[in-house]
């Protein structure tokens, strides 16, 4: 239908949560992430981390893989770190399937934090299970419990890039928070951001809309990337002429 919203399905995490009298396992989403589709012109959905909800897929018109825990390290064949405690493998689980039924019915895709992590592990790649033993400082996550900010470089080495034709080439503060990274890119990735550290701030596929960012857009006030998304979406949804 002309001027419909998008339907956007977003990952929900599934952790024990509290509310009124009760205190029970739940699907659940922080509010920013709905609101920001919503004000980009989607119509948010949420995907609970269970088997069989990658079915929903092939009827939306893009997809949101959120931030949340580490990824299960036996994914990408690496042994536990000592920082790295929590792990949802259900939803681990869940969420592969999603980005893999995305990819196949050619539906917009938009990874954040653990999300792109995950579409990394997804395609094989690996990742660093601290990145302050690797680049030596907190920088990626200074505060407990909140976002901090830090540099990244947006472009691409011989070509423009999807994530540059959105928020443009150079440098930029972001909402940051996170102890893990990108380490060897999963097959088809390739990385388009990069902190001052060297870190992988982005990673994208040639040819669909297919973008992770390891900082967190929808705790910022710049809308490009949802809205850019929601873009993608409208032309999947827009019904073939001829």
């Amino acid at each position: 239908m002309t001027g419909a919203r998008p339907l956007i399905g977003i990952s929900a995490y599934g952790e024990q949560a509290r509310w009124g009298v009760w205190d029970l396992p739940a699907s659940l989403l922080p509010q920013n992430y709905v609101d920001q589709v919503a004000a980009a012109g989607g119509a948010p959905v949420l995907l609970p981390p269970v088997p069989g909800a990658e079915a929903a897929i092939s009827r939306l018109d893009g997809l949101i893989i959120s931030g949340g825990p580490d990824i299960e390290p036996a994914r990408y064949g690496a042994q536990p770190g000592a920082k790295t405690t929590i792990v949802r493998p259900g939803r681990d689980a869940a969420e592969i399937a999603f980005f893999l039924a995305a990819l196949s019915a050619g539906v917009p895709v938009l990874g954040i934090c653990r999300g792109m992590q995950l579409m990394n592990v997804a395609l094989g790649g690996t990742l660093i299970q601290h990145l302050p033993d690797v680049v030596g400082h907190e920088g990626h996550s200074p505060m407990p419990g909140a976002m901090g900010a830090h540099e990244v470089t947006v472009g691409r080495s011989g070509s423009r890039s999807r994530l540059a034709g959105v928020l443009g080439q150079g440098t930029r503060f972001v909402p940051t928070h996170h102890h893990q990274g990108v380490d060897k890119l999963g097959a088809g990735l390739i990385a388009t951001a990069w902190a001052s550290d060297g870190t992988v701030e982005a990673v994208e596929i040639d040819g669909p809309f297919v973008v992770g960012v390891q900082w967190h857009p929808e705790a910022g006030d710049d809308p490009a990337l949802f809205l850019a998304l929601i873009e993608a979406a409208r032309l999947v949804a827009a019904p073939s002429v001829g």
